[in-house]
């Protein structure tokens, strides 16, 4: 017994809150307690934060990022050779070959003709090619880009597109590039291997497959007509 109201005193001395109510009962002067008042502040308890609340932010920042992810070819802007921006969404509803290229490699002029040969069959049937420079194979594409136009279409007679000079791997990689790639890896992992490689994209901006930079632009000429429908 002796040892319990011992507790009790020194629970007393040392907890504000009933310090404070010992000294208000003893007083003469004070009044009787009023159960039925809060002892606590009901504003401070609910401003004070709660876990939930920042799971909840999470779980709606990570929904705005995910929505805010590309789903398709459609959803980048790209520059031309020019400098000026290129909405790829004006190319809704069209096949597209997209390939890196350069002026001074042992496939440039294999792949270049061919490619032209296959605008000039298929352009009419919603197929369109986006080419894109790239200096960082061999340094086998060292001009600026007046110079790269003037060289395809000069010696190749391209017809199709060709856009500023890109970087396809990286940290510095294009954002189409990380895009194509993260849709379809490659045979020995995902980085671009060498000039000319291509992606055949659909009419729905999807990017259905993948080849290798050797790999002639005549071999696909089967997946291009399926895509596109045509069966002549």
């Amino acid at each position: 017994m002796l040892r319990s109201s011992i507790r009790l005193l020194y629970i007393r001395r040392t907890n504000p809150l009933l310090r404070s109510l010992s000294s208000s009962s003893s007083s003469p002067s004070s009044k009787r307690f009023d159960s039925a008042k809060p002892l606590f502040n009901s504003h401070r308890i609910i401003s004070l934060p709660i876990s939930t609340t920042g799971a909840k932010l999470s779980r709606s920042e990570h929904s705005m990022a995910t929505s805010s992810e590309p789903k398709s070819i459609y959803d980048f802007t790209v520059k031309d050779a020019k400098g000026n921006d290129v909405d790829l969404s004006i190319y809704k509803q069209k096949v597209l070959l997209i390939v890196n290229v350069a002026s001074q490699c042992g496939l440039t002029n294999s792949n270049y003709t061919e490619l032209a040969q296959l605008y000039e069959k298929y352009k009419d049937h919603g197929f369109e090619i986006l080419a894109f420079p790239c200096n960082q194979f061999g340094n086998q594409e060292p001009g600026t880009n007046e110079e790269i136009v003037q060289f395809a279409c000069t010696r190749f007679k391209a017809e199709y597109p060709i856009f500023d000079k890109v970087d396809v791997n990286g940290d510095k990689a294009a954002p189409i590039y990380k895009f194509l790639k993260s849709s379809k890896g490659g045979l020995f992992g995902d980085g671009i291997k060498w000039n000319f490689a291509k992606f055949l994209v659909d009419k729905d901006g999807n990017v259905v497959d993948r080849y290798a930079p050797t790999t002639s632009p005549l071999s696909i000429e089967k997946d291009l007509k399926k895509l596109l429908g045509v069966t002549a």
